[in-house]
């Protein structure tokens, strides 16, 4: 059982407030240190408790003005136990991220007469939020999982991540989760790993993984679609280096094109930086 914090302060106790026991010098065996108790009436010497209270002593109580219960010890917590901990952790915080929303940029009231705004967030802005939330989910569970020990088998080129949950004792693998991306959507490995391991573990899978918004700006380390210049060939190459709005691929002998002409197809962006 969780143990309970107090805020206390040393103070004589008023009608209807409640006090902890923090010196049971005379109780008599009738109250110790730790009960607490709802002050019914006030004396010179000190307070009496309600219905049959004991009379206490000034010197044997301190008010309780506060109280919070700590966070749990994680490595005294069950499997089981765990992972509701974490789906109530997620929950949380999508319900607070995506029904009130970060502020992006608010104006200093000493400096401007105006109301505070907060801008609304893009399609990337959204992107990006979700694929950090799908490392945290991945980081959580990950090591939060003491039975089985996960491993992922990421495929880019088939737009598929499986997660082979193995005994920790044994090595023989327990469950498996597969994640494949839908044809006309972007790929990202962090999302795939999040959505693959839920299911190996039999969770949920929220919503927003499956129905995140795609990518609306090229950077580096992407992969993009493209067009080659006077005809309507498509490739496909990694984004090595962004000059002056165009783009650069890795091994591309300086092969530029528009931004207008590219499409996203992988923000995994795995080693660079991400």
């Amino acid at each position: 059982m969780t143990e309970i914090k107090y805020k206390m302060e040393k103070r004589k106790a008023s009608e209807g407030e409640r006090i902890l026991i923090t010196n049971d010098e005379y109780s008599f065996g009738y109250y110790e240190n730790g009960d607490t108790v709802i002050v019914s009436s006030v004396f010179a010497k000190g307070v009496k408790g309600e219905g049959d209270g004991w009379f206490i002593l000034h010197n044997e109580y301190e008010v309780i003005v506060g109280e919070h219960t700590p966070a749990p010890n994680l490595d005294e917590m069950g499997y089981d136990e765990l992972i509701a901990l974490v789906e109530d952790a997620m929950k949380a915080l999508r319900t607070r991220s995506y029904k009130l929303g970060y502020d992006h940029g608010r104006y200093d009231a000493k400096k401007d007469t105006r109301a505070k705004v907060t801008a609304e967030k893009s399609d990337q802005q959204k992107r990006d939020e979700i694929v950090e939330q799908a490392k945290e989910d991945v980081r959580v569970l990950y090591y939060k999982d003491y039975v089985g020990a996960t491993d992922f088998i990421v495929n880019a080129e088939k737009r598929t991540v499986v997660a082979l949950r193995k005994s920790k004792s044994y090595g023989h693998i327990k469950n498996k989760g597969i994640a494949k991306c839908a044809p006309d959507d972007c790929f990202n490995v962090h999302i795939g790993k999040a959505i693959a391991l839920r299911r190996a573990l039999g969770l949920e899978v929220p919503t927003e993984y499956l129905n995140v918004t795609q990518p609306t700006e090229v950077r580096v380390g992407d992969v993009v679609r493209g067009r080659t210049a006077f005809r309507m060939d498509t490739y496909e190459e990694k984004v090595g280096e962004i000059e002056g709005g165009k783009y650069k691929y890795i091994g591309g002998d300086f092969d530029y094109t528009e931004d207008a002409d590219l499409v996203v197809i992988d923000d995994s962006r795995v080693g660079e930086g991400e």
